[in-house]
């Protein structure tokens, strides 16, 4: 009656061995490295790499425990944080113009454990410390380029439809405007553009002498333009991150135009600060040597041309882009031939050949080079404002076609170099980001928060396997040894998924460990009741087991469904916490249930038993 077969009993103990083997590597915690990545994204290093990079920390006597090549980068995992920062140091001296040097945490698995997949848990930011930003995506500036751009379309549309039009042009309170001289061309022109721009909604705007059609982007288009733009900037924020060599960071969206971006183990906030929020990019302007600056600088600026100021002197640029930062696909900080900072500029996302052909037909002509930022600030209204600056960071006589690689130069640092090469490496971001939360949570703090969540656990397990023990005696006991089950199990499920563990996924954990204990309630309570009726021993038990079990389905189920909620609705901290509660609800029906009984079954299984350690009297 009380006997599982041997195939389930090796099975039970297989999985747990399993179990143990996969949560073993979080009880050995992280060890301070360094990282150094390609500055060509996606790009790997070789052994060459690799021996370049011992030998220099080598020659400048830096101890360090191993260098390997993972994921296509460099690391190196260093004895103390000291060296760590010693070799960084060493390492962007030799190396910071060709190879991105960044600081690291990596844990302290043995290798033979990470040779088999197991890795511990992911340690969220308010444990391990780092940086919290929430950044503010500005999707109406995105909405206005879309518009301007649409313009130019309804106008090559209705040419080539032969629909003749007064004007067009983006309207102030949104929309596009489309005029025209008779009614007959107004209703020619709706037909065209109803049919060729379905995004917009279009109505008439008819008076006496006026015929107009007006139309608005539709709420579907709208949202999709708007989500397209958080996503394009998600992405770009995630490249940026990798250039800055942060490992495991956590990049999502919150809300309809805000994203959160978690940096854990990040040891260079300012960096990480002036490198996220930056809508930065190239602009390529010939000058206009036809007109006189100083003229233009008195407040006549001619038709065609924009005024700019390079080394507190005036400058005309003409209006036309040669080029954007659009079409860079590469970037690497350098030196030019006199020994000044440089960007060595690489070509290759469209419009080579018209910047080849307009440089070519303009040898001798100056050219500027215009660095865009977009910054915001917050007006006294709390609004936030968009401010665009444009810096000619150089300007030089074009001596020959330009072709898919040159240099650029005139930048004041090699730090001015790196953050501008990096920069263009991850691309531009397609709208502007403010951001309006940073919260910087040091190492101290992500330990102190380690050691609270991990004494709240062994306190509440200790109390727990205590009450247990002396009210339950042997049974109780058993219930110990399947919570010690449950947490192995949660742990290594935890870390098998990848899983980021946060203060709340402690508080889900211990959580995990009282519901576990309630679910041993329910079925030695069970088993006290059919012994309280006369049943006997070995009944007793599988009735307990047997019949407890669906009450405890239910209130799983309950749990569930709440624990779903929170993860589709929450965001951050609250999912962490209904993942571990999610998981912990499956695993804590194996333990209490199975684990439990395996044991029951190996103490009362099999043999003829008079009275159960279950906590009551019992008749002999």
């Amino acid at each position: 009656m009380n006997k599982y077969p041997l195939w389930k009993n090796l099975l039970l103990i297989i999985i747990l061995v399993i179990a143990t083997i996969y949560a073993i590597p979080n009880l050995f915690g992280e060890k301070p490295a360094v990282q150094i990545s390609s500055t060509t994204p996606g790009a790997a290093l070789t052994k060459s790499d690799l021996d370049a990079v011992t030998s220099i920390l080598k020659q400048d006597n830096v101890s360090y425990n191993s260098a390997v090549i993972e994921n296509k980068n460099i690391l190196i995992r260093m004895p103390d944080t000291d060296t760590q920062m010693k070799a960084h140091d060493v390492l962007r001296d030799k190396f910071g113009d060709n190879y991105i040097i960044a600081l690291n945490l990596e844990p302290a698995t043995p290798q033979w454990l990470m040779a088999i997949g197991a890795q511990p848990m992911k340690l969220g930011l308010d444990l391990r410390g780092g940086v919290h930003f929430l950044l503010q995506v500005d999707t109406d500036s995105v909405l206005q380029r879309r518009e301007k751009g649409d313009v130019r379309n309804i106008g090559e549309e209705l040419r080539q439809e032969r629909v003749r039009y007064s004007g067009i042009a983006p309207l102030k309170s949104g929309g596009v405007g489309v005029r025209f001289r008779t009614a007959q061309d107004l209703s020619n022109g709706l037909s065209v553009l109803q049919r060729q721009f379905p995004d917009y909604v279009w109505n008439q705007d008819v008076s006496a002498d006026r015929f107009q059609a007006k139309g608005n982007m539709t709420p579907s288009a709208l949202q999709k333009a708007s989500q397209y733009t958080v996503d394009q900037s998600m992405m770009t924020l995630r490249r940026r991150i990798n250039e800055l060599g942060v490992s495991e960071p956590v990049v999502q969206q919150q809300g309809k135009d805000r994203i959160s971006v978690d940096l854990p183990g990040i040891q260079d906030a300012a960096q990480a600060k002036n490198i996220l929020g930056k809508t930065a990019t190239l602009e390529f302007h010939l000058v206009d040597s036809e007109h006189d600056a100083g003229d233009a600088a008195a407040g006549i600026v001619p038709a065609g041309s924009e005024l700019y100021t390079f080394m507190n002197q005036p400058v005309l640029l003409k209006s036309r882009i040669v080029l954007t930062g659009d079409s860079i696909t590469g970037a690497n900080a350098s030196f030019d031939d006199a020994g000044r900072p440089s960007v060595s500029i690489r070509l290759g996302g469209g419009n080579e050949a018209l910047f080849e052909r307009i440089t070519g037909d303009n040898v001798g002509q100056s050219m500027a080079v215009v660095y865009v930022e977009i910054k915001s600030h917050q007006d006294n209204s709390g609004k936030i404002v968009y401010k665009k600056e444009n810096k000619i960071i150089n300007i030089a006589v074009i001596q020959s076609a330009l072709g898919t690689n040159f240099q650029i130069t005139g930048l004041s640092s090699p730090d001015e170099a790196r953050n501008l090469s990096l920069l263009l490496r991850a691309g531009a971001l397609p709208a502007p980001i403010t951001i309006i939360q940073e919260r910087t949570v040091g190492p101290s703090m992500g330990k102190r928060n380690i050691r609270l969540g991990m004494l709240s656990l062994e306190v509440g397990m200790l109390i727990i396997v205590l009450f247990m023990a002396l009210y339950y005696e042997m049974f109780g006991l058993v219930a110990d040894l399947g919570l010690v089950a449950n947490v192995i199990m949660l742990v290594a499920l935890l870390s098998a998924i990848g899983a980021t563990l946060t203060f709340p996924g402690i508080a889900g954990i211990v959580l995990t460990v009282g519901m576990a204990v309630d679910y041993n309630v329910l079925i030695y309570e069970r088993i006290r009741e059919e012994i309280r009726n006369g049943v006997t021993p070995q009944l007793a038990i599988h009735t307990g087991y047997d019949r407890a079990f669906v009450t405890i389905i239910d209130a799983n189920i309950t749990t569930l469904i709440v624990a779903l909620i929170l993860f589709a609705l929450g965001s951050g901290a609250v999912k962490g916490f209904a993942i571990t509660l999610t998981i912990g609800l499956f695993t804590s029906i194996v333990s209490s249930v199975t684990y439990t009984r395996m044991i029951t079954n190996f103490i009362y299984g099999s043999r003829k038993v008079k009275r159960l350690a279950i906590g009551i009297k019992t008749k002999k």
